[in-house]
């Protein structure tokens, strides 16, 4: 079963599905363990829903679960569109590729996405500070090599977390324009100015964390989105989906539940003037126009796994960030 849902065309000439799984538990599988039975669980039922797509990472340690879940579903390949993301802490991109593709084990991955545009020293734990070596830039070169070196085993690549600013440095020595970029995305939170950018320089948004944070997200209580769930006899969280989809993002929410992973990938056909509403939902009062993500950064106040979010990562909004338990 697949579901109906539309897809948009990358630079690179891939299709990805407009609604995805994200495949963030909340905190990374134990190191060493089995394979994480709930991602697991997960994806098989997505994949019973009709989903196409899935988000997975280094970082979340959910790529075994991920691939062992589509394998044993039997659908084909072709089928299906797999992310995973470039490990922070690593010693050579190739190798971190290479690791990912073994543990997914699915043939090949077609969009591979460095995480963030920090590096933290494999050897130490330690972030390098911005703008010390390796820089993205010089990552993003050897992201681009994997094309080459990897042809056939990765289809396009692509970034996450990346500002105007730290994409109009990459673009300077790129060779390969990202195909993706993968940001926080939300009626909260629309970056309308990064949206216009990668729009001009033929770069597709993604948004991760796209209701928000959990199911006690305020988008799913606010009084424009609940009008418009009931006007279309929907729910909450396919509406804010469908806003997304509508102006040309794809999706990528995070659930566990069959009920509403089938909820989230039948969207309603917004119209308009609701959509212009959604759009202007972050401008009704100064406290919608917000990050919902709680980031696992050092937990100081202005900094992000040791960068500062304006000045070094280029976020013009203030985060929530915290050293979560795993990280301790």
């Amino acid at each position: 079963m697949t579901a109906s849902v539309p897809s948009f065309v990358l630079n690179s000439g891939a299709r990805i599905p407009s609604v995805g799984l994200g495949c963030w538990m909340g905190a990374p599988v134990t190191a060493g363990s089995a394979v994480d039975e709930e991602t697991y669980t997960m994806v098989r039922n997505a994949l019973d829903a009709g989903y196409t797509h899935f988000d997975t990472a280094s970082g979340y340690r959910s790529e075994e679960a991920v691939g062992k879940a589509i394998r044993d579903s039997g659908i084909a390949r072709e089928k299906l569109f797999v992310t995973t993301k470039l490990a922070l802490a690593r010693k050579s991109v190739v190798d971190a590729f290479e690791q990912s593709l073994k543990k997914l084990d699915v043939g090949y991955i077609d969009l591979y996405l460095m995480h963030w545009p920090l590096t933290i020293d494999a050897s130490t734990g330690k972030t390098i500070p911005f703008p010390q070596s390796p820089t993205f830039s010089e990552v993003w070169i050897e992201m681009e090599k994997l094309l080459e070196t990897h042809k056939g085993k990765v289809r396009s690549i692509g970034v996450s977390n990346f500002s105007i600013k730290n994409l109009e440095i990459l673009l300077k020595t790129a060779k390969v324009v990202p195909a993706v970029n993968q940001v926080e995305g939300h009626p909260y939170l629309p970056s309308l100015e990064l949206d216009g950018y990668c729009k001009s320089k033929g770069i597709h948004m993604t948004a991760y964390s796209p209701l928000g944070a959990g199911a006690t997200s305020p988008l799913l209580t606010d009084d424009l989105v609940l009008s418009l769930a009931a006007k279309y006899d929907s729910t909450p969280a396919a509406v804010v989906l469908a806003w997304n989809v509508a102006r040309g993002w794809s999706v990528v929410p995070k659930s566990s539940n069959p009920t509403r992973l089938k909820q989230n990938i039948t969207l309603p056909p917004l119209s308009t003037s609701d959509l212009s509403l959604l759009s202007s939902l972050h401008k009704s009062s100064p406290s919608k126009h917000r990050s919902l993500f709680v980031y696992p950064g050092s937990g100081e106040k202005g900094d992000l796994f040791g960068w500062r979010v304006k000045e070094d990562l280029g976020w013009e909004y203030e985060v929530r960030s915290e050293v979560p338990e795993w990280m301790k």
